[in-house]
């Protein structure tokens, strides 16, 4: 048994510690809206989100990863459970139109960051053990198509088609790593484009988002405005950037700083520079997440990282092409960056399950 994988271990303290700075000069901006709770917004990213995910990372990376195999139904099913709670009046709370949290006192969380790691240890799970008979409708195709269908629901009627987008694309990488058909690929990828095609129709606000994407320069001053600030904020860093604290466009400017938009915040203070090498930082991830599921001992271990890297770094590279408008808005948060206690825990307890695979490389 080797020791954990240093490189991934290294990336990751650098995103968290260099997300925790750009979340902290993000955060100043909302001491210029009304409503906005700084200390509380703090309290839950420190709390929640560092020291509790670090303690989780640490306990992941130190449980051998092939027990967690036995139980991934249910969690899974726990996971599916958790998440449907958000529908009872009371429990769950709708905010920008959206029912995705569930609030328990003073504290809220979004259990659709539990969906998708108990979704992946599941479905790695399953590949590992129907992988022979992959080939077969009923043992490939059909359990594929009816697990997504069961999590599009619960996630479309919230709706977080964001969140259902990154579990889907993970499904997707995991399907093909473990050997599925290319018939089976290809006839995924059409139900994929019919479904979203039938979503957007049926959604104005996917509509608004897509019209958004072609044509940017529309409604600047409505559904064209998170797009047109972040990319204000984005050019005026220059190569160089305005320096860290010195951002303009999180005061009153752009939506949700500390949230989704905050990618544009670190490139106004850091510039090109700063913006590039948060990009290669997420690039070394994905590639040594990658390595590690390609030497990783047996296909459940390497189907589970494929599924964990695929989930941060598919999320990340949404978030961040979303704000340079290469990609259509989608309200997803950039991980380790981004506000968000619970979304910080669970991505660091995925991260130390990479890292507990990472002990028991083939050489």
């Amino acid at each position: 048994m080797k020791s954990f994988d240093r490189p991934l271990l290294l990336l990751t303290i650098a995103l968290v510690v260099g997300g925790f700075f750009i979340f902290t000069s993000a955060s100043l901006g909302l001491l210029a809206r009304e409503g906005a709770r700084f200390s509380s917004v703090a309290f839950n990213q420190i709390f929640f989100g560092m020291l509790l995910g670090t303690i989780a990372l640490l306990i992941t990376a130190r449980v051998r990863y092939r027990l967690w195999k036995p139980y991934t139904l249910y969690l899974f099913i726990a996971s599916v459970v958790l998440t449907l709670l958000v529908f009872i009046p009371g429990l769950g709370k709708e905010v920008n139109g959206a029912t995705r949290w569930i609030y328990f006192f003073n504290f809220s969380f979004q259990p659709a960051e539990f969906l998708k790691l108990g979704f992946v240890l599941y479905f790695a799970a399953y590949l590992s053990t129907a992988r022979a008979h992959l080939q077969e409708f009923r043992s490939g195709l059909l359990p594929f198509i009816g697990l997504l269908g069961l999590i599009g629901t619960i996630l479309l009627l919230q709706p977080d088609t964001g969140t259902f987008i990154v579990i889907a694309s993970a499904a997707f990488g995991m399907y093909i790593a473990a050997g599925g058909s290319f018939k089976d690929v290809l006839i995924i990828c059409v139900i994929g484009a019919i479904a979203l095609s039938i979503l957007v129709i049926q959604r104005p606000y996917l509509q608004d988002r897509i019209a958004t994407f072609f044509h940017p320069e529309k409604n600047i001053q409505e559904t064209g405005y998170q797009l047109n600030q972040s990319l204000i904020a984005i050019g005026s860093g220059q190569f160089f950037g305005r320096g860290f604290g010195q951002s303009v466009q999180k005061f009153n400017y752009l939506p949700e700083p500390i949230g989704d938009s905050i990618f544009a915040v670190a490139a106004e203070e850091f510039g090109f520079v700063g913006g590039l090498t948060l990009i290669v930082l997420f690039l070394a991830f994905a590639f040594r997440g990658l390595k590690i599921a390609t030497r990783a001992p047996d296909y459940f271990g390497g189907l589970l990282v494929v599924g964990i890297v695929i989930l941060i770094i598919s999320q990340s590279f949404i978030n961040i092409g979303s704000m340079l408008g290469v990609f259509p808005l989608t309200g997803l948060p950039l991980i380790f960056i981004s506000h968000g206690g619970t979304a910080l825990l669970f991505a660091l307890a995925s991260v130390g399950i990479v890292l507990n695979v990472s002990k028991y490389l083939k050489s």
